[in-house]
């Protein structure tokens, strides 16, 4: 019952192709996809038209005798004005988000941002990854040409927490789309991805999984290391404590300052998270 566009022309060409509901995956045929408004447009349209069919017959019916004889009897039948069912006009809406499928080049609208594609059902929510880390590239490009140290260290701090937060977005999206094919429905539609180890422990249980298995193990702990200064800018301003230098083994961090976040490091961590994405679109049963 979600509410969509797609332009007509791009993507899949050929007959009897399947559309597919963005929002939950459903398939059947394109005809099948009608709004409950563009249904009672229709249904309007086809009221009006049938009384107006009925109108117009009854018309020809229409008499009129004058009176005649000695009682001065006469009649006459005509058919009254009446009024005509209503056309239920409806209003197109505006969607968030304009997507063009990186598989089947179909262009599609939706509301949110995380969506099947309604051609080839390939889920997007990898696509809206590698789009959102593009922004941290230029966010991080932007903090370079910075003479300003303070805005740009503040720039380069909200680039790391933006790549954690991309990650976990396509995490718990990609954990939702798939959560009736997990051991615990319900508990997969609330993955969080904010902290790899817990994560990893997550798809174990609800996917029978090992994600951090299949990363390279130096990858893995650099990144987790990114996670764990992620943490420390969100909630402690980015000041160092014990906790970090237990979790990440940083040997360069003091305890009490302020933790050291380069530009080339919000780089490497977004490599590291596309890389992360695409092993766990793959390990992950199909949608």
């Amino acid at each position: 019952m979600g509410y969509f566009k797609l332009k007509p022309g791009t993507g899949l060409m050929g007959p009897d192709l399947q559309c597919h509901c963005p929002y939950c995956g459903r398939s059947g045929s394109p005809d099948s996809f009608w709004t409950k408004e563009q249904l009672e447009y229709a249904r309007s349209v086809v009221g009006r038209q049938f009384s107006e069919a009925v109108r117009k017959d009854l018309k020809q019916f229409e008499s009129y005798r004058p009176a005649r004889g000695a009682f001065g009897i006469g009649s006459r039948m005509k058919l009254l004005p009446g009024n005509l069912p209503p056309i239920r006009h409806y209003r197109e809406q505006q969607l968030e988000t304009d997507v063009v499928c990186d598989n089947c080049t179909l262009q599609y609208s939706v509301f949110g941002a995380f969506a099947f594609c309604p051609d080839c059902r390939i889920h997007n929510s990898f696509q809206i990854l590698q789009q959102n880390l593009q922004l941290v590239e230029k966010q991080i490009s932007l903090a370079d040409a910075l003479e300003d140290a303070d805005f740009r260290r503040h720039l380069i701090e909200d680039g790391l927490e933006n790549c954690v937060s991309a990650f976990d977005g396509f995490g718990r999206e990609t954990c939702r789309v798939r959560s009736q094919l997990s051991s615990k429905p319900d508990a997969a539609q609330s993955v969080s991805f904010q902290n790899l180890a817990k994560s990893h422990q997550q798809l174990v249980k609800l996917f029978a999984i090992d994600f951090s298995g299949s990363i390279d193990p130096e990858l893995w702990k650099t990144t987790e290391r990114s996670f764990f200064k992620r943490h420390l800018v969100s909630h402690r301003s980015g000041i160092v404590d014990e906790t970090y230098m237990n979790q990440s083994g940083d040997t360069s961090a003091i305890v009490g300052r302020r933790i050291a976040i380069s530009s080339a490091e919000v780089r490497e961590l977004a490599a590291a998270i596309v890389t992360l994405g695409r092993v766990l679109t793959t390990i992950l049963p199909k949608p």
